[in-house]
């Protein structure tokens, strides 16, 4: 029998992500596309740019397809997973009435205001580019989120009370059909198959918002592990099997398994890029010493950071790069420099507050939940880092395990079509076949004890701070 693939679509904040799979989870092949930088027409107004995100995944699906050396029609479906929190407006053919609004834009969490009125349709990113492939007004409801749209949590489709929608200010007639995931959305036309190389005919299956489909991806099936999601937004969450409406310090998200729940804590905006943004502000000097360590600039730098002493002399750095709307006096800080500190304790001190801030917001979901996970799951870029996990590792102390695949979100897409075509007979089959272990770290219980004690003075420091970021921003804002 011939072998069958998997053609995972993975939109991110930064890049649209292709990955081919075979059945049994292992990338055979990939294409990726940056996506170009957003719009900022007024302050907190955030835009892709013209038809960004369907355009960058064209792209990306033909660098995956020139790369595949099987056979197209072994090709069984395409798993479809894009930015969670954008909002999209479309004409009644379906095409964009106005610039795809980003997770970051503040009017994506607002009542809709009627302005234009070529707007026929509002939907998520995942139901934009739905039709943009298949034609079908559909969209999973795992990306309707309720903050964002008049969705019931509870029964898994659009409110039946009138008065949601009232309140949302927008009448059911301009929101898609909604859709479990794991079933056909529809099917890729042929004008999309030109388009993007996919060939037309293939099933398109429905996934959810992007952080459910990575933690599906990285094999969070059980209640005794906990996901830190290493991304541009970085997150941990908890699956369980209840609707909980009042959580302090979490929310309760639409899983990628229908009728089952991801519990998120609160999390870490730009977390990931301020990696990059320190990277890049070291400029060439850390490019050209990489190149001549045949390197990339992270791993260099991570290098020179992984011998560094747990708590990096105390040096520490509060993640607020990114503040929110309704605080928008707060700005990253970085405190404790003396003589003993250079780029790379300043790396590291990024990876450690990331970290302690990671922990202190699982710790408060923990609590409320009344939970104890026994393991971490470690999900993207930054699990490439032995850095990053190993501070993971020591400040939870618990142990880290990282996948074999790490950009979790394809492969949870793949896990998606694989039980929506039979290929497995639920999810728990699946991710026991396709997701697989590479390394686990366990904790230094040495360092634990330095974290804890250094983590009552980090927790110290933004109430600490506050009212100097109020006064200083009454000067600068």
């Amino acid at each position: 029998m011939s072998k069958k693939y998997i053609l995972g679509i993975d939109g991110g904040s930064q890049s649209t992500k292709i990955v081919i799979f075979d059945t049994e989870g292992n990338i055979v092949c990939e294409g990726k596309e940056n996506l170009r930088p957003m719009i900022y027409r007024k302050p907190g107004y955030v835009e892709h740019p013209d038809d960004d995100l369907y355009d960058s995944l064209r792209v990306a699906s033909k660098k995956a397809l020139a790369n595949f050396k099987g056979d197209l029609k072994n090709i069984i479906g395409v798993g479809l997973c894009t930015i969670r929190c954008c909002k999209a407006f479309l004409k009644a053919d379906g095409s964009l009435a106005e610039p795809v609004m980003s997770w970051m834009d503040v009017r994506a969490y607002t009542p809709y205001v009627h302005e234009n009125k070529e707007v026929k349709y509002i939907t998520a990113s995942t139901g934009y580019m739905t039709h943009r492939l298949t034609g079908e007004f559909k969209d999973t409801i795992s990306n309707s989120i309720p903050f964002q749209f008049p969705t019931d949590i509870k029964t898994w489709d659009w409110d039946s009370n009138d008065e949601a929608f009232k309140k949302f200010n927008a009448p059911r007639d301009m929101f898609f059909e909604l859709q479990m995931p794991g079933t056909i959305l529809g099917y890729i036309t042929k004008k999309a198959s030109e388009e993007t190389g996919i060939p037309e005919g293939i099933p398109v299956i429905a996934t959810a918002n992007d952080k459910a489909v990575e933690a599906l991806g990285a094999g969070l099936i059980d209640h005794d592990t906990c996901l830190i999601s290493l991304g541009t937004y970085i997150a941990s969450m908890v699956l369980g099997s209840e609707n909980t409406d009042d959580g302090k310090s979490y929310f309760t998200n639409f899983a990628d398994i229908p009728n089952e729940y991801l519990y998120e804590s609160s999390g870490i905006r730009r977390g990931m890029w301020t990696i990059s943004w320190f990277r890049d502000l070291l400029g060439e000097e850390v490019i050209n010493r990489a190149k001549e360590n045949n390197m990339h600039p992270d791993q260099y730098l991570d290098n020179l950071a992984k011998d560094i002493p747990a708590g990096t002399y105390g040096l520490m750095v509060i993640l607020d790069w990114l503040a929110l709307t309704s605080e928008p006096y707060k700005r990253g800080v970085m405190i404790g420099f003396n003589e003993k500190h250079h780029a790379e304790h300043i790396f590291r001190a990024i990876i450690e507050g990331i970290t302690l801030t990671m922990k202190n917001h699982a710790q408060n979901m923990f609590n409320e939940l009344g939970i104890n996970p026994k393991r971490l799951i470690i999900s993207g870029g930054g699990s490439n880092s032995p850095v990053f996990m190993k501070c993971m590792a020591d400040a939870f102390g618990l142990p880290a395990y990282k996948n074999v695949v790490n950009g979790a979100a394809s492969l949870g897409t793949a896990i998606n079509v694989a039980v929506g075509l039979g290929v497995y007979s639920d999810y728990k089959e699946a991710v026991e076949k396709m997701v697989r272990i590479k390394e686990v770290i366990e904790p230094d219980i040495k360092n634990n004890d330095i974290y804890n004690r250094m983590n009552e003075v980090y927790k110290s420091i933004p109430p600490s701070i506050e009212d100097i970021l109020k006064r200083s921003h009454e000067i600068f804002k």
